[in-house]
């Protein structure tokens, strides 16, 4: 399912600001585009009208189309190839909200390296380039994670272990989505607190490893409980709905 469109969510309720750049889906059954359409929001809102919403409810979604027209072009080329590609990683290094802080999935875990002296030499001041060692690129629910940390000038490498962190480890398949009617139905199970499984949990790590990199939780660990509070006081379900209603009134 979409875990960092779910995740942006709690982020944004601890109190950050989360542009979420993303597309329709290519290489997945749902993208970010197409689940958060199918839980009723807009997508295509201008630059313009996506800094107000920023601004105004602390999330946006930056459709990848309406901000690099040029895209949709590589787009019929994605779907051919059906494999994860280059393309997957120039999305977030294309973020047109030029973020200090991220937290990045690469889909090999020979990238994660490379890529943070990548974000590093553009100026990135903290962000977590994660590569999931049962193949995820997203901080992984059902085995240890590849990290590499970017602090300023420093990187540092080091594995995220679920376990460490409180959370049970569980089986690859159960955090499988589907379409985007049934993405949409799982992020809204997880936000409203009805999901008390792995996808609650896997949502938990990444988002509390974000609020990590953006200092607003000490360590992953303290995220995570933060994270957890978020969905639980029902901030993060809120913070959807504001997002929603706010996309579709502009």
């Amino acid at each position: 399912f979409n875990i960092s469109t779910t995740s942006a969510f709690v982020i944004a309720a601890a109190g950050a600001k989360v542009a979420k750049h993303g597309n329709r889906s290519v290489s997945s059954k749902s993208g970010a585009a197409d689940v958060l359409e199918a839980l009723g929001a807009k997508i295509g809102l201008t630059p313009e009208e996506s800094k107000k919403c920023l601004d105004k409810v602390g999330a946006a979604f930056l459709f990848a189309q309406t901000h690099h027209g040029s895209m949709k072009y590589a787009g019929p080329v994605r779907a051919q190839l059906g494999v994860r590609s280059v393309f997957n990683i120039l999305g977030p290094l294309a973020n047109p909200a030029m973020t200090n802080y991220i937290v990045l999935g690469v889909y090999e875990k020979e990238l994660v390296r490379p890529m943070a002296d990548v974000m590093k030499n553009l100026g990135v001041k903290r962000a977590l380039i994660v590569y999931g060692d049962d193949g995820l690129d997203e901080i992984s629910i059902s085995s240890t994670t590849s990290v590499c940390e970017i602090n300023g000038d420093e990187i540092k490498e080091y594995t995220i272990d679920p376990e460490e962190l409180g959370l049970t480890l569980a089986k690859k398949e159960d955090i499988v989505g589907g379409t985007a009617d049934e993405n949409a139905i799982i992020t809204k199970d997880i936000l409203t607190g009805k999901e008390q499984g792995a996808k609650r949990d896997i949502v938990l790590l990444n988002a509390g490893a974000a609020l990590y990199t953006i200092g607003k939780a000490e360590t992953i660990k303290d995220g995570v409980k933060l994270a957890a509070e978020m969905i639980d006081s029902g901030k993060a379900n809120e913070k959807l709905e504001q997002f929603i209603a706010y996309t579709n009134v502009k």
